[in-house]
């Protein structure tokens, strides 16, 4: 099983992937995103940590190939948003006319290791194309990039569910 789960900020999308594998018997939990220095993103790290069962194994690794090659059992990646940000903050390609080039590699790479991946997968991600055009450079890029990172694993999915208001629609 290979499922998406998109949805806007605060839907109740990584409470669902969760409950997705809360049967399972192992869960790797792959946090992919930068790490700030920002009270209020420790605040939202600590929350999903206190969430999680105990029993679940958590990599905190923005290199997702290396954190899904170390997965055992049932995996679950929250969130290809924060992975997108940390990959264009890596590749300082925030206001970058090329930043699709630089990012198709490790593009590729994240999904050659999920497709590999033998056991059952959710990912979790941000819908952000549903809003007003950003107004800043930096703000299309993450748009325009998560929509093509979002198009690209949902291709690869057995099913894509959208999450509103901690509701699920199935796509």
């Amino acid at each position: 099983m290979r499922t998406l789960v998109t949805g806007g900020v605060r839907s109740g999308k990584s409470a669902h992937a969760e409950s997705l594998l809360a049967d399972a018997p192992a869960v790797t939990y792959v946090a992919p995103g930068p790490r700030y220095d920002d009270a209020d993103w420790e605040l939202r790290i600590a929350a999903h940590r206190a969430r999680r069962p105990a029993s679940w194994v958590t990599i905190e690794e923005t290199d997702l190939p290396r954190a899904v090659a170390a997965a055992r059992g049932a995996l679950l990646v929250d969130c290809l948003g924060t992975w997108a940000t940390a990959q264009l903050d890596e590749l300082a390609a925030w206001e970058s006319r090329t930043w699709q080039d630089a990012l198709a590699p490790r593009l590729d790479a994240a999904l050659e290791a999920v497709a590999a991946y033998d056991g059952d997968v959710v990912l979790v991600t941000n819908e952000v194309g549903l809003g007003v055009v950003p107004a800043h450079r930096s703000g299309r890029v993450f748009r325009d990039a998560l929509g093509w990172v979002n198009q690209r694993f949902a291709a690869d999915c057995d099913t894509v569910a959208l999450v509103i208001a901690g509701r699920v629609l199935t796509l």
